[in-house]
This record gives C-alpha cells, structure tokens and sequence, in this order.
C-alpha cells in the first residue's frame, strides 16, 4: 500500500526552521499504513528535512552551526553565475539533505522522545514550498 501527500509551506528563509511533525503524523495515521515507511522530500533546491528536539536553544545552535560550516557572507561561485546571492543556501541544504525515511511500526513513527521532524529553509528569501509525503508499506 502507498499514500502520497503534500504539505505546502510558506517560508522566512534564512534557516527558517519549521516543524512538520504533526503533518506528518497525521497523513502516516490517514494512511492506514502500519508497517513501513514514511519518507518525506522537499521539493526545492534549497531546504533540508532533518530531526531534532524543537526547542530554541537547539535551533539556534543548528543555526550557529550551519552558519559557521557554510557561512552567508563570503563569495560562491553560484552568485557568479546566477547573481541571485543564495549560493550558501544551495551548499547548505546539499549539506543538510532534502529528505528523511522513517520507520512507520504498529501505525506511529518511529522517533525518539525529543525527535521532531523539521523543514529548514535556507534561501535568502521567503518562499512558498511543497513538501512531499510518501508512505509505504502494509496496513
């Protein structure tokens, strides 16, 4: 069995940190699905999808974290040739990843206690973003 849905998003951009983790309960719960897995992808070039303990303190030491591996103020070579400015968005969702899988077991996800699953956005702009659900398995 497979349910595939779409969680639409609009963004602040600048490593913008939404959590999802509702959303994509809701759509494994509708699913009927109850063994398998869930995978969700973000369908632009410059978001990621990743867990972790959505608590401010965390979100901003990722933001201190990405800003520090893939920092927002030197030259890319992206800006050269497209002059956009968002050359160290394209590096950091590289970096980050535009999906996750997760176990879907007896009809849950299969997190840790502190683990939500979060949209990172790392344009230097707001944006409008599709994020694609896919659920697999049996029911």
């Amino acid at each position: 069995m497979i349910a595939i849905e779409i969680i639409s998003l609009s963004t602040k951009g600048f490593s913008d940190v939404i959590d999802i983790s509702d959303k994509v309960e809701k759509i494994v719960n509708d699913s009927g699905i109850q063994n398998g897995i869930v995978t969700v992808f973000c369908s632009g070039s410059t978001g990621g999808i990743t867990t972790i303990e959505y608590e401010s303190g965390v979100i901003n030491d990722l933001k201190k974290a990405i800003e520090k591996i893939a920092p927002s103020n030197i030259p890319y070579e992206h800006d050269k040739r497209w002059g956009d400015g968002n050359g160290f968005s394209h590096v950091r969702a590289a970096l980050m990843k535009p999906s996750l899988g997760i176990p879907v077991i007896k009809g849950k996800l299969s997190l840790g206690t502190w683990q939500q699953i979060v949209f990172i956005d790392f344009d230097n702009r707001g944006r409008n973003r599709t994020i694609i659900v896919h659920v697999m398995g049996e029911s």
